[in-house]
């Protein structure tokens, strides 16, 4: 009899999804199996191009082709490397301006340039169409690909994956999807340490009365009516009073209601003392650029706007969001306030310190909308067990749509929400992480100040230096490196993530294992020789409990002079001083 085939044949993808990806790669699938098409919601910091690519591994057979659709060119390349991370049993190939290699199973394109009527005359034929800003689906140029798509195989299956589901011409994606399978909530984000947590203040500048009875025009308020309101130098001047009391070092976003009044409150900012600028619609490519930049990189602190940075906006370091204008969609609001909920990276940003984000909300947002989440679901887990996902129909457009959701995102219906939830009312659980990860964390010293899991790929540790948490991690034959410092939910879900993608599960089940052996005679004596007092007849100690503590002190150096370059940082102190 022959043996078996390699196992990786059947799982192609190398590196371990997040609990919630892995729900919403199942959810697209079923549905995809029932709908042949499918929208996934996934707010920023979810990792869509994670699920994107893993959905495709699932979904793909041999012979088949994949078109993956980007909206900027610059995310082409960027993706592509992503997605051969997660599929390295796949090939992929590029279609752009200067080639056109059609050869891949996984084919990367931006809508510009594949949309083009020549292209289009020489594509293959796919079987799937995975479109990566799923809410721009509707456009003409988006539209054209699918019907092209379409025409060549009317059993393709197009799938949509977007943080931002409701299109800002109001034009709905039902013509393109009549389901969404899967919405993840910026809740869970938050309370498993993906994204930092909202401090949110609500200020009434004595206005708040007259905001709320602003004219609505279509689904938005007047904002004509919102800046004669809100565009005066006494408001101006007192936001940025509240600014500099509560947020004055942080980088920060301002969202106005007009251009005027958004230069207005630039000029004040400026007044004060402040290096801030405003970006419009009408702002040079080049000049937008390198002002963003600046607020990432540089001494630029406020950036003042209207509704350019609601989407594909990034700046890790924001850490304030100022809303002066109410959001009659609650979509409208979560996009402006996710700017400033992004995790930073300490090796990009070493000298910002960044463990949550301050939202000031000066025109009845908070008030009016309550949660940041599209539904009240604060407890911060997904589902994890494999089954129907719970779904609801849209009375307006009938499409099928996640049961949690308040917001259809197929075609904006409001939905009755049965309450409210303050903005800033998430319980941060850091045993939940440790308890759906598939490594083993655990304390070998008992001391509560260290927790630490090892693979074979690689070890990560997190520790507590003083308020803050501290997450280093480090790759088989290279240098250690700090992933996170943050609360310790953050700093965990960091840690895990790095295990997640340099091991496999095959690994983490061994490491798991590891758990009923005792610890060898050898792991033993190198222990005592770094101190460690190790009884013969402990038999609780195991080999993985070794592994764990060796790894910290073979690397006990590295590990120190990272501490060590980052202590003033996060303590404010000296190290030679503490």
């Amino acid at each position: 009899m022959a043996a078996n085939p390699p196992t990786i044949l059947a799982n192609r993808f190398i590196m371990i999804l997040r609990p919630y990806q892995k729900v919403a790669v199942s959810d697209a699938c079923k549905a995809l199996d029932k709908h042949k098409n499918t929208l996934v919601v996934a707010p920023t910091g979810a990792g869509k191009t994670i699920m994107l690519s893993a959905l495709v591994g699932k979904r793909h057979k041999e012979g088949k082709k994949v078109l993956i659709v980007q909206h900027r060119d610059e995310l082409v390349n960027q993706n592509k490397q992503k997605f051969e991370k997660v599929n390295p049993l796949l090939t992929t190939s590029i279609v752009n301006g200067t080639v056109k290699h059609w050869d891949g199973e996984a084919v990367f394109s931006m809508v510009q340039t594949i949309s083009r009527e020549r292209n289009l005359r020489d594509r293959p034929k796919f079987d799937m169409v995975v479109i990566d800003e799923g809410h721009h689906a509707a456009a003409p140029t988006y539209r054209r690909v699918i019907d092209a798509v379409l025409e060549d195989n009317e059993h393709a299956e197009i799938v949509g994956f977007t943080a931002t589901p409701n299109r800002g011409d109001g034009k709905g994606l039902r013509g393109v999807f009549n389901n969404c399978s899967h919405q993840i909530q910026i809740s869970s984000l938050i309370n498993e340490g993906f994204l930092v947590r909202p401090k949110t203040f609500v200020i009434d500048l004595g206005v708040n009365s007259q905001l709320e009875n602003v004219t609505k025009r279509g689904k938005e308020y007047d904002m004509e009516e919102v800046a004669a309101i809100m565009d005066r130098q006494v408001i101006n001047d007192r936001i940025v009073r509240e600014w500099r009391e509560k947020a004055g070092d942080r980088k920060t976003v301002v969202f106005c209601s007009t251009v005027k009044h958004a230069e207005h409150l630039c000029n004040a900012f400026i007044a004060d003392g402040v290096d801030a600028d405003f970006v419009t619609g009408e702002t040079d490519k080049a000049l937008r650029a390198q002002m963003l930049h600046d607020l990432e990189f540089g001494d630029l602190q406020v950036v003042v706007n209207v509704a350019v940075l609601t989407e594909g906006f990034d700046a890790p370091p924001v850490a304030c969001v100022i809303l002066t204008r109410p959001c009659s969609q609650k979509s409208t609001m979560v996009q402006m306030i996710g700017r400033g909920l992004r995790i930073i990276d300490p090796e990009i940003y070493s000298d910002i310190l960044k463990t949550d984000c301050i939202v000031m909300d000066f025109g009845t947002s908070v008030i009016t909308h309550g949660s940041i989440d599209d539904a009240a679901n604060l407890d911060g887990r997904e589902k994890l067990e494999e089954g129907e996902a719970p779904t609801k129909i849209c009375p307006e457009c009938e499409s099928e749509v996640h049961a949690r959701v308040n917001e259809c995102p197929i075609c904006g219906h409001v939905f009755q929400s049965p309450e409210k939830s303050e903005l800033d009312s998430f319980v941060m659980t850091e045993y939940d992480l440790m308890q759906i990860s598939p490594f083993l964390w655990m304390d070998p010293y008992g001391k509560g100040t260290v927790i630490m899991a090892t693979g074979f790929q690689g070890y990560a540790m997190v520790g507590n230096i003083k308020d803050h948490w501290i997450a280093i991690a480090k790759p088989n034959k290279k240098p250690a490196k700090v992933v996170a410092i943050g609360e310790k939910v953050q700093a965990m879900a960091a840690a895990d993530d790095f295990l997640r993608e340099v091991e496999d599960g095959s690994a983490a089940n061994k490491t798991k294992r590891w758990l009923n052996d005792i610890a060898t005679p050898k792991q033993k004596e190198l222990l005592r020789s770094n101190g460690v007092q190790v009884s013969e007849m402990d038999l609780s100690f195991t080999k993985y409990k070794a592994a764990c503590m060796l790894g910290y002190y073979f690397n006990r150096n590295e590990i120190d002079r990272l501490i060590e370059n980052n202590w003033k940082k996060i303590t404010g102190e000296d190290y030679a001083t503490r």
